[in-house]
């Protein structure tokens, strides 16, 4: 028969090991509450073409006064439900709240960027984020992208995102993929969207009206659309054609 032996001086080590990381961690959560609050430091994140917030309108978000928080002790304040609030507003992507080392409270806000302005007539503007999001227009600031108009204008800012439906979805790849190729972002000023989420685009340079079709095979249809600026308009003349159209299979119809 087997003997084991058990070393009951180690299990001890052990046991009092654990229960002094314990202490450890308890002493340090209790002197990280006990922090008093020097100052507050809004830190805007994607600002770059984004000017819709700035950090009074974080501070409003917040629901906390400055003067309040400056000397509190950080225990007292329940970051996670200030977070939450600041994260609630359609123009921001994502908030943290946190202490340095100087006893700073630092609240790091990320803002979403927008990627296309809709406009209709029926209804106030909005814009479309890149994450999908719509977001409402601001009188503060007017952002430069591509604008949005037509019968389905409408139906995309009655959603919170847009990605959540098959069509809104598809349109979301075809606004991202303009907005992220400087060439098409620059060339195209407006797009006319109707029920059946077909694109007609309006180029900044040129008369004609170029007719996408759907936002499926963006990118296939788009590299149709740049021979046709590149090989064609060269030989042909910027004033040829008033109808471009790039929805049958490889081929490009101008007329």
């Amino acid at each position: 028969m087997k003997k084991f032996k058990i070393s009951i001086g180690r299990e001890l080590k052990i046991v009092a090991g654990i229960f002094l990381i314990g202490l450890l961690i308890a002493f340090s959560e209790r002197k990280h509450r006990a922090v008093t609050i020097q100052d507050v430091e809004i830190k805007l994140q994607n600002i770059a073409n984004n000017h819709f917030m700035d950090e009074g309108d974080i501070i409003g978000l917040m629901e906390t006064d400055e003067e309040v928080l400056r000397g509190a002790e950080l225990g007292a304040i329940d970051l996670n439900a200030i977070e939450k609030r600041i994260r609630h507003d359609r123009y921001v992507k994502d908030a943290e709240l946190y202490n340095d080392l100087r006893g700073n409270l630092i609240v790091r806000v990320s803002l979403r960027r927008p990627v296309a302005r809709v406009v209709r007539s029926d209804g106030p503007d909005g814009y479309i984020a890149g994450d999908g999001t719509v977001m409402p227009a601001s009188d503060r600031y007017t952002s430069r992208v591509t604008l949005v108009s037509g019968p389905y204008a409408s139906t995309l800012l009655r959603m919170k995102n847009i990605s959540e439906s098959e069509d809104g979805a598809a349109m979301l790849r075809f606004l991202n993929f303009v907005h992220q190729d400087e060439f098409w972002k620059a060339q195209l000023a407006q797009l006319d969207v109707d029920n059946q989420t077909r694109i007609a685009m309006y180029p900044q340079v040129g008369g004609e009206l170029i007719e996408f079709g759907k936002p499926l095979d963006v990118e296939l249809k788009f590299k149709k659309l740049k021979i046709y600026y590149k090989e064609i308009l060269p030989r042909m003349g910027w004033n040829k054609y008033k109808r471009v159209n790039l929805e049958y299979a490889g081929q490009i119809v101008a007329e």
